[in-house]
Protein backbone atom coordinates (compact mmCIF):
# COMPACT_ATOMS: atom_id res chain seq x y z
CA UNK A 1 0.00 0.00 0.00
CA UNK A 2 1.77 3.01 -0.79
CA UNK A 3 2.77 5.83 1.65
CA UNK A 4 0.00 8.32 2.02
CA UNK A 5 2.15 11.96 2.41
CA UNK A 6 1.54 15.67 1.12
CA UNK A 7 3.53 19.00 1.55
CA UNK A 8 1.67 19.60 4.43
CA UNK A 9 2.13 16.20 5.80
CA UNK A 10 5.39 15.11 5.17
CA UNK A 11 7.39 12.06 6.46
CA UNK A 12 10.81 12.11 8.05
CA UNK A 13 14.23 10.91 5.75
CA UNK A 14 14.14 7.75 8.25
CA UNK A 15 10.33 6.64 7.83
CA UNK A 16 11.18 6.67 3.66
CA UNK A 17 14.72 4.70 4.89
CA UNK A 18 13.06 2.39 6.52
CA UNK A 19 10.30 1.46 3.77
CA UNK A 20 12.46 1.53 1.35
CA UNK A 21 15.17 -1.30 3.47
CA UNK A 22 12.17 -3.32 4.16
CA UNK A 23 11.09 -3.66 0.72
CA UNK A 24 15.04 -4.35 -0.24
CA UNK A 25 14.79 -7.05 2.29
CA UNK A 26 11.59 -8.92 0.81
CA UNK A 27 13.71 -9.29 -2.30
CA UNK A 28 15.60 -12.46 -0.97
CA UNK A 29 18.58 -14.12 -2.24
CA UNK A 30 19.44 -13.41 -5.62
CA UNK A 31 22.24 -15.00 -8.17
CA UNK A 32 24.10 -11.50 -9.90
CA UNK A 33 26.21 -12.26 -13.04
CA UNK A 34 29.15 -9.29 -13.32
CA UNK A 35 32.84 -7.99 -14.06
CA UNK A 36 34.62 -7.20 -11.15
CA UNK A 37 36.00 -3.11 -11.35
CA UNK A 38 37.33 -3.07 -8.09
CA UNK A 39 38.28 -5.17 -5.67
CA UNK A 40 39.38 -3.94 -1.66
CA UNK A 41 40.83 -6.34 1.15
CA UNK A 42 40.13 -5.13 4.37
CA UNK A 43 40.75 -7.30 7.47
CA UNK A 44 38.46 -9.78 7.17
CA UNK A 45 36.20 -8.59 4.19
CA UNK A 46 36.57 -8.02 0.92
CA UNK A 47 34.98 -5.15 -0.97
CA UNK A 48 34.00 -5.47 -4.63
CA UNK A 49 32.44 -3.23 -7.29
CA UNK A 50 30.50 -5.51 -9.41
CA UNK A 51 29.56 -3.66 -13.29
CA UNK A 52 27.16 -5.16 -15.60
CA UNK A 53 29.04 -6.42 -18.92
CA UNK A 54 26.75 -4.56 -21.00
CA UNK A 55 25.04 -1.49 -19.24
CA UNK A 56 27.18 1.30 -17.56
CA UNK A 57 26.10 0.38 -14.37
CA UNK A 58 27.71 -1.35 -11.16
CA UNK A 59 26.66 -2.37 -7.52
CA UNK A 60 28.72 -2.45 -4.18
CA UNK A 61 29.01 -6.04 -2.72
CA UNK A 62 30.04 -7.07 0.15
CA UNK A 63 32.11 -10.56 0.91
CA UNK A 64 33.28 -12.28 3.75
CA UNK A 65 37.41 -12.86 3.21
CA UNK A 66 36.18 -16.58 3.83
CA UNK A 67 33.64 -16.50 1.16
CA UNK A 68 35.85 -14.89 -1.33
CA UNK A 69 38.65 -17.12 -1.02
CA UNK A 70 36.49 -19.80 -1.59
CA UNK A 71 36.26 -19.38 -5.10
CA UNK A 72 38.47 -21.42 -7.58
CA UNK A 73 39.85 -19.75 -9.32
CA UNK A 74 40.36 -16.74 -7.21
CA UNK A 75 38.66 -13.58 -8.88
CA UNK A 76 41.20 -10.17 -9.89
CA UNK A 77 40.36 -7.46 -10.94
CA UNK A 78 37.98 -7.70 -14.15
CA UNK A 79 37.15 -11.38 -13.64
CA UNK A 80 33.41 -12.08 -14.24
CA UNK A 81 32.02 -14.04 -11.50
CA UNK A 82 28.58 -15.10 -10.24
CA UNK A 83 27.55 -14.18 -6.62
CA UNK A 84 25.04 -15.57 -4.39
CA UNK A 85 23.97 -12.48 -2.32
CA UNK A 86 20.99 -11.03 -0.11
CA UNK A 87 20.29 -7.58 -1.28
CA UNK A 88 21.01 -5.25 1.72
CA UNK A 89 19.81 -1.19 2.18
CA UNK A 90 21.80 1.01 4.73
CA UNK A 91 19.43 3.68 6.65
CA UNK A 92 22.68 5.09 7.83
CA UNK A 93 24.51 5.88 4.65
CA UNK A 94 21.31 5.70 2.13
CA UNK A 95 22.96 3.35 0.26
CA UNK A 96 22.59 0.23 -1.59
CA UNK A 97 24.37 -3.36 -1.49
CA UNK A 98 25.05 -6.67 -1.72
CA UNK A 99 25.93 -9.00 1.06
CA UNK A 100 27.77 -11.96 -1.00
CA UNK A 101 27.19 -15.25 0.65
CA UNK A 102 28.92 -16.87 -2.08
CA UNK A 103 31.35 -16.60 -5.05
CA UNK A 104 32.00 -18.43 -8.09
CA UNK A 105 34.06 -17.67 -10.90
CA UNK A 106 32.52 -18.17 -14.58
CA UNK A 107 35.39 -20.18 -16.02
CA UNK A 108 36.72 -20.02 -19.51
CA UNK A 109 34.05 -22.58 -21.07
CA UNK A 110 30.90 -21.08 -19.58
CA UNK A 111 32.10 -17.54 -21.04
CA UNK A 112 33.02 -19.10 -24.51
CA UNK A 113 29.36 -20.40 -24.37
CA UNK A 114 27.86 -17.41 -23.50
CA UNK A 115 30.07 -15.35 -26.18
CA UNK A 116 28.77 -18.22 -29.11
CA UNK A 117 24.96 -17.43 -27.72
CA UNK A 118 25.43 -13.92 -27.98
CA UNK A 119 27.42 -14.54 -31.66
CA UNK A 120 24.42 -16.36 -32.49
CA UNK A 121 22.02 -13.65 -31.30
CA UNK A 122 23.96 -10.92 -33.19
CA UNK A 123 24.66 -12.80 -36.52
CA UNK A 124 20.95 -13.59 -36.63
CA UNK A 125 19.95 -9.77 -36.83
CA UNK A 126 22.29 -9.20 -39.68
CA UNK A 127 25.35 -7.31 -38.34
CA UNK A 128 27.38 -9.98 -39.33
CA UNK A 129 26.68 -10.00 -42.53
CA UNK A 130 29.15 -9.82 -45.53
CA UNK A 131 26.69 -7.50 -47.41
CA UNK A 132 26.97 -4.81 -44.73
CA UNK A 133 30.67 -4.43 -45.07
CA UNK A 134 31.91 -1.55 -46.26
CA UNK A 135 35.58 -1.31 -48.38
CA UNK A 136 38.64 0.94 -47.49
CA UNK A 137 39.64 3.84 -48.64
CA UNK A 138 42.51 3.00 -51.12
CA UNK A 139 44.67 6.10 -49.54
CA UNK A 140 43.26 7.54 -46.33
CA UNK A 141 44.00 11.02 -45.39
CA UNK A 142 43.47 10.46 -41.58
CA UNK A 143 43.27 7.51 -39.83
CA UNK A 144 41.95 7.11 -36.68
CA UNK A 145 43.55 4.26 -34.13
CA UNK A 146 42.20 3.27 -30.87
CA UNK A 147 44.46 1.30 -28.38
CA UNK A 148 46.03 1.34 -25.38
CA UNK A 149 48.16 4.39 -24.15
CA UNK A 150 52.24 3.32 -25.02
CA UNK A 151 51.36 0.41 -26.21
CA UNK A 152 53.19 -1.87 -28.74
CA UNK A 153 50.40 -2.18 -30.76
CA UNK A 154 50.18 1.57 -30.84
CA UNK A 155 53.82 1.57 -32.05
CA UNK A 156 53.42 -1.83 -34.04
CA UNK A 157 50.59 0.25 -36.56
CA UNK A 158 52.42 3.67 -36.37
CA UNK A 159 56.15 2.44 -37.59
CA UNK A 160 54.94 0.12 -40.03
CA UNK A 161 52.50 2.83 -41.56
CA UNK A 162 54.96 4.96 -41.65
CA UNK A 163 57.17 2.75 -43.63
CA UNK A 164 54.45 2.60 -46.08
CA UNK A 165 53.73 5.59 -46.79
CA UNK A 166 55.69 8.82 -44.66
CA UNK A 167 53.00 10.96 -45.23
CA UNK A 168 50.07 9.66 -43.62
CA UNK A 169 48.48 11.19 -40.31
CA UNK A 170 46.86 9.36 -37.79
CA UNK A 171 44.60 10.58 -34.72
CA UNK A 172 45.15 8.63 -32.22
CA UNK A 173 42.70 7.86 -29.06
CA UNK A 174 44.19 5.89 -26.03
CA UNK A 175 41.93 3.89 -24.20
CA UNK A 176 42.37 0.95 -21.85
CA UNK A 177 42.17 -2.06 -23.65
CA UNK A 178 41.23 -4.54 -20.75
CA UNK A 179 39.47 -4.48 -17.67
CA UNK A 180 35.61 -3.01 -16.59
CA UNK A 181 36.09 0.25 -18.19
CA UNK A 182 37.48 -1.02 -21.40
CA UNK A 183 34.52 -1.63 -23.65
CA UNK A 184 32.83 2.25 -22.32
CA UNK A 185 36.06 3.69 -23.17
CA UNK A 186 36.30 2.01 -26.92
CA UNK A 187 33.07 3.26 -27.63
CA UNK A 188 33.28 6.71 -26.60
CA UNK A 189 36.58 6.58 -28.40
CA UNK A 190 35.39 5.07 -31.56
CA UNK A 191 31.96 7.51 -31.43
CA UNK A 192 34.06 10.77 -31.22
CA UNK A 193 36.35 9.25 -34.29
CA UNK A 194 33.40 8.26 -36.11
CA UNK A 195 31.94 12.42 -35.78
CA UNK A 196 35.06 13.54 -37.47
CA UNK A 197 34.99 13.61 -40.88
CA UNK A 198 38.49 14.12 -41.32
CA UNK A 199 38.71 10.37 -40.47
CA UNK A 200 38.70 7.59 -43.43
CA UNK A 201 39.17 4.73 -41.31
CA UNK A 202 39.41 3.45 -37.83
CA UNK A 203 41.61 0.94 -36.29
CA UNK A 204 41.00 -0.28 -33.33
CA UNK A 205 44.13 -2.34 -32.26
CA UNK A 206 45.15 -4.91 -28.85
CA UNK A 207 47.73 -7.09 -28.44
CA UNK A 208 47.20 -10.24 -27.25
CA UNK A 209 45.74 -11.44 -24.10
CA UNK A 210 43.64 -14.63 -22.24
CA UNK A 211 40.02 -15.12 -23.07
CA UNK A 212 39.70 -12.26 -20.48
CA UNK A 213 41.34 -10.04 -21.43
CA UNK A 214 40.17 -9.83 -24.94
CA UNK A 215 35.80 -9.89 -23.49
CA UNK A 216 35.71 -5.98 -23.78
CA UNK A 217 36.27 -6.89 -27.51
CA UNK A 218 33.18 -9.10 -27.35
CA UNK A 219 30.87 -6.55 -25.45
CA UNK A 220 27.36 -6.15 -26.95
CA UNK A 221 27.29 -2.08 -27.19
CA UNK A 222 30.42 -2.12 -28.35
CA UNK A 223 29.54 -4.36 -31.11
CA UNK A 224 26.48 -2.09 -31.87
CA UNK A 225 28.33 0.45 -32.02
CA UNK A 226 30.89 -0.81 -34.55
CA UNK A 227 27.71 -1.81 -36.74
CA UNK A 228 26.52 1.61 -36.33
CA UNK A 229 29.55 3.45 -37.46
CA UNK A 230 29.53 4.94 -41.03
CA UNK A 231 33.26 5.02 -40.68
CA UNK A 232 35.39 1.53 -41.90
CA UNK A 233 36.49 -0.06 -38.94
CA UNK A 234 39.87 -2.69 -39.23
CA UNK A 235 39.41 -4.98 -35.82
CA UNK A 236 42.76 -5.97 -35.02
CA UNK A 237 42.82 -7.98 -31.89
CA UNK A 238 45.04 -10.00 -30.17
CA UNK A 239 46.42 -12.71 -32.78
CA UNK A 240 45.53 -14.91 -36.12
CA UNK A 241 43.57 -17.28 -33.06
CA UNK A 242 42.09 -14.95 -31.24
CA UNK A 243 38.36 -13.81 -32.48
CA UNK A 244 36.50 -11.82 -30.43
CA UNK A 245 32.74 -10.75 -31.53
CA UNK A 246 34.77 -7.37 -32.78
CA UNK A 247 36.20 -9.33 -35.56
CA UNK A 248 33.02 -10.25 -37.33
CA UNK A 249 31.63 -7.21 -37.27
CA UNK A 250 34.28 -5.18 -38.49
CA UNK A 251 34.57 -4.82 -42.34
CA UNK A 252 38.11 -5.85 -42.63
CA UNK A 253 39.49 -8.29 -39.65
CA UNK A 254 43.35 -8.05 -39.23
CA UNK A 255 45.31 -10.76 -37.65
CA UNK A 256 47.78 -8.52 -35.93
CA UNK A 257 48.07 -4.42 -35.51
CA UNK A 258 51.05 -4.89 -38.10
CA UNK A 259 48.68 -6.33 -40.69
CA UNK A 260 45.91 -3.72 -39.98
CA UNK A 261 48.66 -1.12 -40.86
CA UNK A 262 49.23 -2.99 -43.68
CA UNK A 263 45.71 -3.29 -45.15
CA UNK A 264 44.80 0.43 -44.37
CA UNK A 265 48.01 1.84 -45.83
CA UNK A 266 49.23 1.46 -49.63
CA UNK A 267 52.91 0.55 -49.95
CA UNK A 268 54.62 3.44 -51.80
CA UNK A 269 57.22 1.31 -53.05
CA UNK A 270 54.93 -0.71 -54.36
CA UNK A 271 52.69 2.16 -55.91
CA UNK A 272 55.97 3.42 -57.42
CA UNK A 273 56.84 0.19 -58.63
CA UNK A 274 52.78 -0.66 -60.13
CA UNK A 275 52.73 2.85 -61.67
CA UNK A 276 56.29 2.13 -63.16
CA UNK A 277 54.96 -1.50 -64.73
CA UNK A 278 51.96 0.13 -66.11
CA UNK A 279 53.52 2.96 -67.99
CA UNK A 280 56.34 0.24 -69.52
CA UNK A 281 52.69 -1.58 -70.19
CA UNK A 282 51.05 1.05 -71.83
CA UNK A 283 54.37 2.26 -74.18
CA UNK A 284 54.81 -1.69 -75.11
CA UNK A 285 50.55 -1.54 -76.22
CA UNK A 286 51.09 1.39 -78.12
CA UNK A 287 54.13 1.09 -79.59
CA UNK A 288 52.70 -2.68 -81.02
CA UNK A 289 49.80 -0.92 -81.75
CA UNK A 290 51.44 1.64 -83.82
CA UNK A 291 54.19 -0.56 -85.60
CA UNK A 292 51.04 -2.95 -86.84
CA UNK A 293 49.53 -0.27 -88.33
CA UNK A 294 52.54 0.76 -90.11
CA UNK A 295 52.90 -2.23 -91.30
CA UNK A 296 49.52 -2.18 -92.89
CA UNK A 297 50.11 0.73 -94.44
CA UNK A 298 53.51 -0.28 -95.79
CA UNK A 299 51.31 -3.28 -97.04
CA UNK A 300 48.75 -1.50 -98.91
CA UNK A 301 51.36 1.28 -100.31
CA UNK A 302 53.03 -1.75 -101.81
CA UNK A 303 49.91 -3.05 -103.55
CA UNK A 304 49.98 -2.72 -107.46
CA UNK A 305 46.86 -0.20 -107.33
CA UNK A 306 48.73 2.18 -105.77
CA UNK A 307 52.38 1.38 -106.66
CA UNK A 308 52.22 1.73 -110.62
CA UNK A 309 48.04 3.06 -110.87
CA UNK A 310 49.01 3.70 -114.92
CA UNK A 311 50.08 -0.09 -115.34
CA UNK A 312 46.66 -1.17 -113.49
CA UNK A 313 44.82 0.73 -115.48
CA UNK A 314 46.80 -0.11 -118.84
CA UNK A 315 46.15 -4.02 -117.57
CA UNK A 316 42.45 -3.77 -117.20
CA UNK A 317 42.72 -2.04 -120.33
CA UNK A 318 43.57 -4.78 -121.84
CA UNK A 319 41.83 -7.53 -120.34
CA UNK A 320 38.51 -5.33 -121.31
CA UNK A 321 39.85 -5.52 -124.86
CA UNK A 322 40.24 -9.38 -124.75
CA UNK A 323 37.17 -9.80 -123.14
CA UNK A 324 35.36 -7.46 -125.75
CA UNK A 325 37.05 -9.60 -128.50
CA UNK A 326 36.30 -12.74 -126.84
CA UNK A 327 32.61 -11.81 -126.64
CA UNK A 328 32.50 -10.91 -130.66
CA UNK A 329 34.04 -13.90 -131.58
CA UNK A 330 31.86 -16.02 -128.82
CA UNK A 331 28.60 -13.61 -130.82
CA UNK A 332 30.40 -14.60 -133.99
CA UNK A 333 30.27 -18.39 -133.84
CA UNK A 334 26.54 -18.41 -132.32
CA UNK A 335 25.38 -16.29 -135.32
CA UNK A 336 27.15 -18.89 -137.78
CA UNK A 337 25.42 -21.75 -135.82
CA UNK A 338 22.23 -20.26 -135.99
CA UNK A 339 22.65 -19.04 -139.51
CA UNK A 340 23.29 -22.59 -140.77
CA UNK A 341 20.65 -24.14 -138.33
CA UNK A 342 17.99 -22.15 -140.11
CA UNK A 343 19.12 -22.68 -143.92
CA UNK A 344 19.22 -26.52 -142.56
CA UNK A 345 15.38 -26.33 -141.54
CA UNK A 346 14.32 -24.28 -144.95
CA UNK A 347 16.14 -26.65 -146.53
CA UNK A 348 14.02 -30.23 -144.60
CA UNK A 349 10.40 -27.19 -145.19
CA UNK A 350 11.15 -26.99 -148.57
CA UNK A 351 11.52 -30.87 -149.24
CA UNK A 352 8.25 -31.76 -147.01
CA UNK A 353 6.38 -29.00 -148.74
CA UNK A 354 3.72 -30.51 -150.83
CA UNK A 355 4.21 -27.85 -153.91
CA UNK A 356 7.68 -29.36 -153.89
CA UNK A 357 5.05 -32.70 -154.96
CA UNK A 358 3.08 -30.52 -157.21
CA UNK A 359 6.41 -29.28 -159.06
CA UNK A 360 6.70 -33.06 -159.85
CA UNK A 361 3.69 -33.70 -161.58
CA UNK A 362 1.51 -34.06 -159.32
CA UNK A 363 -1.70 -32.57 -158.65
CA UNK A 364 -4.65 -31.77 -155.95
CA UNK A 365 -8.24 -32.53 -156.93
CA UNK A 366 -10.72 -30.59 -154.54
CA UNK A 367 -14.51 -29.72 -154.50
CA UNK A 368 -15.95 -26.36 -154.35
CA UNK A 369 -15.81 -26.80 -150.79
CA UNK A 370 -12.04 -26.74 -150.97
CA UNK A 371 -12.24 -30.97 -149.31
CA UNK A 372 -9.84 -32.86 -151.16
CA UNK A 373 -10.60 -35.56 -153.11
CA UNK A 374 -8.84 -38.79 -151.96
CA UNK A 375 -10.78 -41.66 -153.74
CA UNK A 376 -12.22 -41.98 -157.44
CA UNK A 377 -15.66 -43.19 -155.84
CA UNK A 378 -16.29 -40.32 -154.50
CA UNK A 379 -16.85 -38.50 -157.18
CA UNK A 380 -19.84 -38.30 -158.96
CA UNK A 381 -20.97 -37.78 -162.10
CA UNK A 382 -21.37 -33.91 -163.12
CA UNK A 383 -19.98 -32.97 -160.40
CA UNK A 384 -17.60 -29.58 -160.28
CA UNK A 385 -13.95 -30.42 -159.47
CA UNK A 386 -11.40 -27.89 -158.67
CA UNK A 387 -7.05 -29.44 -159.72
CA UNK A 388 -4.24 -27.52 -158.75
CA UNK A 389 -1.16 -27.74 -160.28
CA UNK A 390 1.88 -26.28 -158.67
CA UNK A 391 1.74 -23.32 -161.64
CA UNK A 392 -1.97 -22.86 -160.94
CA UNK A 393 -5.86 -24.40 -161.21
CA UNK A 394 -8.06 -25.47 -162.89
CA UNK A 395 -11.94 -26.15 -163.05
CA UNK A 396 -13.58 -29.56 -164.64
CA UNK A 397 -16.36 -31.29 -164.80
CA UNK A 398 -16.77 -34.96 -164.49
CA UNK A 399 -18.16 -37.00 -167.54
CA UNK A 400 -17.71 -40.00 -166.66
Amino acid sequence: MPLQTSAESPVPVRTVLRLVGEWIGRLGRVWVEGQIAELNRRGGTVYLILRDPVAAVSVRVICPRQVFDAADPAPVDGSRVVVWAKPDFSMARGAFSLSALQVRAVGAGELLARLDRLRRALAAEGLFAPERKRPLPFLPGTIGLICGRDSAAERDVLRNAAQRWPAVRFRVEPVAVQGPRAAEEVSAALAALDADRAVDVIIIARGGGSLEDLLPFSDESLVRAVAACRTPVVSAIGHEQDVPLLDLVADVRASTPTDAARRVVPDVGEQLALISDLRARARRQLAGRIDREAAWLAAIRSRPALASPRAEIDRRHEQVIALAERARRCLAARLDRAAADLEHARARLIALSPAATLRRGYAIVQRADSTVVTSALAVATGEDLHLRFADGRRSVTVSD
